[in-house]
């Protein structure tokens, strides 16, 4: 049995090769899959390795909220030199003797940074500036002004320091929040020691919740494509939207919801006591979508309506 006339919906999470632009990923994915609707919850350079999640079918009406998790990276920094792409990519342009760093400095260094701290973004990222991506600006020789980002490093541990020489290197593995750059952080850490610093290796370890032991590769997906296994690796969007909390709907309530209308909190279990989002799941488990609380808690309102099979309306599904 093949996977053809499957209808695709999940989160297949990928292991990026290196090489790959998430784009590039994304494109085979459709070829492979025969589907249109697949995209990608965060973007990772091309000499990056990692977990890509993949938000397939009607799943990609949820990517905005996937791609708000922490992630985490294991990354190798280099000090006693500079590029101008903060990686080793890009052209250098200094370079420091930096064998006066001990380990227990750098270490010191490295972990003044657990916790909220200010950004600039680098100039090769995909930050728009007046309309124009930075990357788009810097491969012209541009160089602008950027504010700084206000981002969380969740948890830094060190894995290993390697002091002593003209090029010291660490290596760490980070949590942080949503629009944190790493290649930054590790510049960073090398202008708090007062030497250049760069990004030497970035891998992702975890994204959305998933990690490398739930991926595929695209060299696998044809072979679980023929024999029928890639459904079952599809992982269930919502369930990975672990920041949200749960309600349940009875009839009619839930028949509402699938309504477009706004439903009593009282009416739900458990019944929602705080404004934001919630999702909503009828009684025998199915999804129904995310729904937004008001400031009193009082009123639920439908934000992204999961239509079941044997509930959907022949238009197109509402926001």
């Amino acid at each position: 049995m093949t996977d053809s006339k499957v209808s695709w919906e999940g989160v297949l999470a990928i292991w990026k090769p290196a090489g790959w632009t998430s784009h590039d990923v994304v494109a085979k994915a459709r070829r492979l899959l025969r589907e249109r609707r697949i995209g990608h919850t965060g973007t990772l350079d091309p000499a990056v390795t990692g977990v890509l999640p993949l938000c397939v079918g009607r799943a990609t009406r949820l990517v905005e909220y996937l791609q708000e998790a922490p992630k985490t990276y294991r990354a190798k920094l280099r000090f006693g030199i500079a590029t101008d792409s903060e990686d080793l990519s890009g052209e250098v342009i200094e370079r420091q003797d930096a064998s006066f760093l001990t380990e227990p400095m750098i270490r010191d260094a490295a972990m003044s940074f657990v916790g909220e701290i200010d950004q600039i973004p680098p100039m090769v990222s995909a930050v728009k500036v007046d309309g124009k991506r930075l990357y788009e600006l810097a491969r012209q020789g541009v160089t602008v002004e950027r504010k700084a980002r206000r981002v969380t490093i969740h948890r830094l541990d060190i894995e290993e320091v390697t002091a002593g020489s003209d090029e010291p290197e660490l290596t760490f593995t980070v949590t942080c929040s949503k629009g944190t750059y790493i290649r930054t952080l590790c510049v960073d850490i090398g202008r708090k020691l007062g030497v250049p610093a760069v990004m030497a290796e970035l891998v992702r370890l975890e994204s959305a919740g998933i990690r490398r032991e739930q991926c595929v590769t695209l060299e696998e997906i044809p072979d679980l494509l023929e024999n029928g296994a890639l459904v079952g690796k599809l992982l269930a969007a919502d369930k990975l939207l672990t920041q949200f909390p749960s309600a349940i709907a009875a009839e009619p309530e839930w028949r509402h919801a699938l309504q477009g209308k706004g439903i009593r909190a009282s009416r739900l279990l458990p019944a929602p006591d705080r404004q934001g989002l919630w999702k909503l799941y009828r009684s025998d488990g199915v999804f129904l979508g995310l729904f937004s609380a008001d400031e009193t808690a009082e009123w639920i309102r439908p934000v992204k309506v999961f239509h079941p099979p044997e509930e959907e309306p022949n238009d197109s599904q509402s926001d």
